[in-house]
């Protein structure tokens, strides 16, 4: 009710502001030929004067009339003219004003047809209480927000709100919002991870005492957690320990799943570092640190002839324990790395004969090695 209101009062000044010049006249305006008209009368009367008294001569007193008379005349004929302009100009504003109501009218009309009067006002707080899937990623954040304002020892809400700051790049905030979800929730090695990937996040990259300290208590929580390794082995490249942080990355590969999403992002500190991907997860199967330092030191050559003697270490290994998944996955990824194709496909050829053709594993080593550009031996 209150909408129709609002649009009865604003149609009604847009329209008098439209109409009331329009409705204005010549009310009060004296005609100008009245004037004129006395004028003339006065000069003929003055002319039958002067010609009584003999001022003036009959004959120009005859043309003297005569002027007059035509200028009389055609006084008449103007005022005939503005009597039939007055009337087509009154004409015109009926006309307007006619027009000035229909548009109302006619638009009012329209929306009770095709609009939706009768559809209730949808505020923000609304708006945000609707179904999520129906929401966008900025309705949701806002939504939770609200809901934290009003509820700020909602640990839940904290642990759910940070990692989507995060996605955001909202830095600061994801920081708050780890620090309340860990406070009220208590410490995992989720949300450790997470509050050093925000702290580091927010300083650039700079992997900080702060977020070293996150990174490490995260670890105490999961040693395998895979965001906190590798954030603590760029932490090691930036301090200029190269050849600690390759070490680090290098076993994590050893580690990680095939399908794991940190492992491009170790692949490619490994490449920005100068090194190979070699995976190593034991002193037997890859260089430790000790070794890498070593290695540092080595020529390229002498580097490359290292590695390969290690990757030869690991092939000998599985062929005396060929049940070993994980090697193998490990043998074939080497030799990629290595350029060595056809290594790379007899290790795959020798990885399925070891578990048979049809068995599942043979299909993980087949998916694992296409990823890599090994196709099996026809």
């Amino acid at each position: 009710m209150l909408f129709w209101v609002i649009a009865a009062i604003l149609t009604l000044g847009a329209s008098l502001a439209v109409l009331l010049p329009l409705a204005g006249g010549t009310k009060g305006a004296s005609p100008a030929g009245d004037h004129d008209l006395e004028v003339y009368r006065d000069q003929l009367s003055e002319l039958d004067r002067d010609t009584a008294r003999g001022l003036i001569q009959p004959g120009e007193a005859e043309e003297a009339r005569a002027e007059i008379g035509r200028r009389i005349l055609r006084l008449g004929a103007v005022a005939r003219s503005g009597s039939t302009n007055s009337t087509s100009s009154r004409g015109t504003r009926l006309l307007a004003g006619v027009a000035v109501l229909a548009v109302p009218l006619l638009s009012w009309g329209l929306y009770g047809i095709l609009g939706s009067p009768d559809l209730p006002s949808q505020p923000l707080a609304e708006r945000l209480a609707k179904n999520p899937a129906d929401s966008s990623v900025d309705e949701l954040v806002a939504r939770a927000e609200a809901h934290l304002a009003a509820n700020p020892s909602d640990g839940k809400g904290w642990d759910v709100l940070a990692p989507i700051y995060l996605r955001l790049q909202r830095f600061p905030d994801a920081v708050t919002a780890y620090r309340n979800a860990i406070r009220l929730d208590g410490d995992s090695a989720v949300r450790q991870a997470g509050l050093g990937e925000a702290i580091a996040s927010a300083a650039g990259g700079v992997i900080s005492a702060d977020a070293q300290n996150a990174f490490e208590a995260a670890l105490k929580l999961d040693p395998a957690n895979a965001k906190a390794n590798f954030y603590l082995a760029v932490g090691l490249a930036q301090e200029g320990r190269k050849a600690e942080a390759v070490a680090a990355w290098q076993k994590m590969l050893g580690q990680l799943s095939p399908d794991s999403p940190w492992r491009n992002a170790v692949q490619q500190a490994l490449a920005e570092a100068g090194e190979p991907a070699v995976a190593a997860d034991t002193p037997a199967n890859g260089p430790d640190a000790q070794q890498m330092d070593a290695a540092q030191q080595m020529s390229p050559q002498d580097r490359q002839a290292m590695i390969e003697t290690m990757v030869a270490g690991l092939d000998d290994k599985l062929k005396q324990n060929p049940r070993d998944e994980e090697g193998w996955m490990r043998l074939i990824r080497s030799y990629v790395v290595l350029g060595k194709a056809d290594q790379a496909r007899d290790a795959l050829g020798r990885a399925v004969a070891a578990f048979g053709a049809d068995s599942e594993q043979a299909k993980k080593f087949t998916a694992f090695a296409a990823s890599l550009g090994v196709t099996a031996t026809e």
